[in-house]
C-alpha cells in the first residue's frame, strides 16, 4: 500500500538535550526523592515536533540551534537518522540546550530548561517557501517567532508554549495557536485569534475559530508513562493533517490519536506509524 504524501514543514524551535529521573512521586521544594532511574534522550519543543512531524511522513528541516559540543553533535545525527533535514539547524558558540526533568509514577512531570545555545538562534539567510507550512514554539526568543511571521508568507502555525503575553500583531497573523487548557487561560488574547486548537488531556481536544468551537475529538485511552513529548506530537500531527486537506474534526482525532500514542511511550520522541495510520476512517 502507498502511503499518501504530506505537506512539506518547516520546524522554528528549540533543540534540548532531556535529562530526566523516572521516581515514584515528584519531589516537594528542598525533598530528596531517591531510587530513580534515569533517561537522556533528545528533546526540546522543537527537536520533538520536528522529528514526531518526520516519522509520520512529513518533509521536515528544522531552523534552530545547538552548541559546538557532543550533545550538539549527537542533536544533529539523531535528527537526520529521523529523517528531519539539519540543513538549518546551526552550531553557534553556546552549550546545546539542556532540559533537567522529573517524571512520577502517574506520568507528571517537573522541567527546568536551559536554554544555552537556542538563545541565540537566529534568522540570518533563512527563506520560507510558500507551499511549506512553519511550526514554532514559545520556548526560542518571541523576537525570532515575530521575525518569522512577518517573513514567511505561507501557513503558520504556533504552539504558545510556555505561555506569554503575545502582541497583536502575532495574533492577526499565525493562522493557528496550539495551547493546553492552562496556557488558554493564562492568554485570555488568543480568543481574537483566527484558529486555536486547545488539548484537554484525556478528554480531547477542541478547535476554536475567533473564540467559538467547530470542532472537537474525544481522548483515546492509553496506560501514560511519560507526557513530556506528547502535546510536542499532537502539534505535528495536528499541522501535518489540516494542511493535509482534512476536516478539522478528524485532523483533531489523529493528532489526538498521536498524543496518546506518545504518552504511552517513555521517549520524548517515540515511533509513529504513519499519520494516515491515526486518522479516523472513512
Amino acid at each position: 500500500m502507498v502511503t499518501p504524501a504530506l505537506p512539506s514543514l518547516v520546524v522554528v524551535g528549540s533543540a534540548n538535550v532531556d535529562v530526566t529521573a523516572f521516581v515514584d512521586r515528584l519531589p516537594t521544594a528542598g525533598e530528596t526523592v531517591a531510587g530513580g532511574r534515569l533517561s537522556r534522550d533528545l528533546g526540546g519543543k522543537g527537536v520533538n515536533q520536528a522529528v514526531a512531524a518526520a516519522k509520520l511522513g512529513g518533509r521536515v528541516r528544522m531552523i534552530g540551534a545547538v552548541g559546538d559540543d557532543a550533545d550538539g553533535s549527537w542533536t544533529r545525527e539523531e535528527m537526520m537518522r529521523a529523517g528531519v533535514d539539519t540543513t538549518g539547524l546551526r552550531t553557534v558558540d553556546a552549550p546545546t540546550g539542556t532540559a533537567l526533568i522529573v517524571v512520577d509514577s502517574d506520568a507528571e512531570n517537573q522541567i527546568a530548561v536551559c536554554p544555552g545555545a537556542n538563545d541565540l538562534l537566529a534568522l540570518d539567510g533563512v527563506t520560507f517557501r510558500e507551499d511549506e507550512a512553519v511550526l514554532m514554539q514559545l520556548e526560542i526568543a518571541l523576537t525570532v517567532v515575530e521575525q518569522v511571521a512577518a517573513t514567511a508568507t505561507g501557513f503558520i502555525a504556533v504552539n504558545a508554549a510556555p505561555a506569554q503575553p503575545l502582541p497583536e500583531g502575532l495574533l492577526r497573523r499565525v493562522d493557528l495557536f496550539i495551547v493546553n487548557e492552562t496556557e488558554r487561560e493564562l492568554m485570555p488574547e488568543l480568543a481574537s485569534a483566527e484558529l486555536v486548537a486547545v488539548t484537554y488531556g484525556a478528554a480531547g481536544a477542541a478547535l476554536y475559530r475567533q473564540g467559538e468551537e467547530v470542532a472537537r475529538a474525544d481522548g483515546v485511552r492509553a496506560e501514560a508513562v511519560n507526557t513530556v513529548g506528547a502535546g510536542d506530537a499532537f502539534c505535528a500531527a495536528l499541522v501535518l493533517a489540516l494542511r493535509s486537506g482534512h476536516a478539522p474534526a478528524d485532523a483533531l482525532a489523529a493528532a489526538c490519536a498521536v498524543g496518546s500514542a506518545a504518552v504511552s511511550h517513555l521517549s520524548s520522541q517515540p515511533p509513529f506509524e504513519h499519520l494516515s495510520h491515526y486518522l479516523p476512517a472513512p
